[in-house]
């Protein structure tokens, strides 16, 4: 399938995956008795709400997104009740589909400047990582690996966090927060697929987590989009036991498609407690051999 056909198909879905989930009742419509036929709204209440031709909604829904004007996606965003992520992804599906040929975003890089791994072994109180936007993790601080060291004890993840997150046992038991931590990683590479369309390697990935996994399955049909910024997350580490970290995420900016998330205790004694215990063993050594 082309790149111009994938962009299309993925406004389509998009676009109808947005107005299944909202009720009339809640878009403002008046509800009339009987069975609907569809979930959701309908192609002509959107429409409606929007205030376009249904035949042109149509269209849009179906992926036919060249020309359209910047007031049409708003009232199409607002008929839909996009949040800012939605609408900034909806805003970059149809730029992609206007984008003059040639024009197309580079592929994730995947190798790591002298200067970003100098920064990472200056940060001996954090555990940092970088990643792509594949959630290939490139480099790690010394206590960010200490932090993922099962990502790289099964040679199958690749040093993928999503292959991690959906394909490795011990993923599900890491992250006690799984559910979300699931939802993020699909909504992070729904935004890649978007970004770089041309990127064979992320359409393997996800080709492999779709027949891997029947929870990556259903959530990437879903077609939300994630933002993994900042927040807390919830570990279960073999050596240091249950602990919360806040977590940062920065954009390279000289690096473009690579982010840095740096994982910090904040004010919590049993977090600190637990980078301690971290930093007591180096790096591929048995957590369980670290002591307390």
């Amino acid at each position: 399938m082309s790149s111009d056909n994938s962009v299309r198909r993925d406004i389509g879905q998009f676009l109808t995956t947005r107005r299944a989930r909202i009720t009339p009742s809640e878009a403002g419509l008046p509800s009339f008795r009987g069975k609907r036929r569809v979930p959701g709204l309908r192609r002509e209440e959107v429409a409606l709400l929007a205030g376009i031709s249904i035949e042109y909604y149509t269209r849009l829904e179906r992926g036919h997104a060249r020309g359209v004007s910047d007031e049409v996606i708003e009232n199409v965003a607002a008929a839909l009740q996009l949040n800012d992520i939605e609408r900034a992804h909806f805003v970059e599906l149809v730029r992609i589909a206007n984008a003059v040929p040639g024009t197309r975003r580079a592929t994730t890089p995947l190798r790591i400047r002298r200067t970003v791994r100098d920064l990472l072994e200056a940060m001996t109180g954090s555990a940092v990582f970088v990643r792509n936007a594949r959630m290939d993790v490139l480099a790690t601080s010394r206590l960010g690996r200490a932090l993922y060291y099962q990502l790289y004890e099964e040679p199958a993840n690749r040093g993928n966090l999503a292959r991690f997150v959906f394909l490795d046992h011990r993923g599900r038991e890491f992250y006690r927060n799984w559910n979300r931590i699931a939802q993020e990683a699909v909504g992070s590479l729904r935004i890649a697929a978007v970004h770089d369309p041309d990127d064979q390697e992320l359409s393997d990935l996800i080709g492999e987590l779709s027949v891997g996994s029947e929870q990556f399955r259903v959530r990437w049909a879903a077609h939300e989009v994630r933002y993994y910024r900042t927040g807390t997350n919830s570990f279960r580490h073999p050596a240091a036991g249950d602990f919360d970290l806040d977590y940062t995420a920065l954009e390279l900016a000289a690096d473009p498609g690579l982010t840095m998330i740096a994982y910090t205790a904040g004010s919590r004694p049993k977090s600190k407690n637990a980078l301690e215990l971290l930093r007591k063993w180096g790096p591929g050594r048995d957590p369980s051999a670290a002591g307390v």
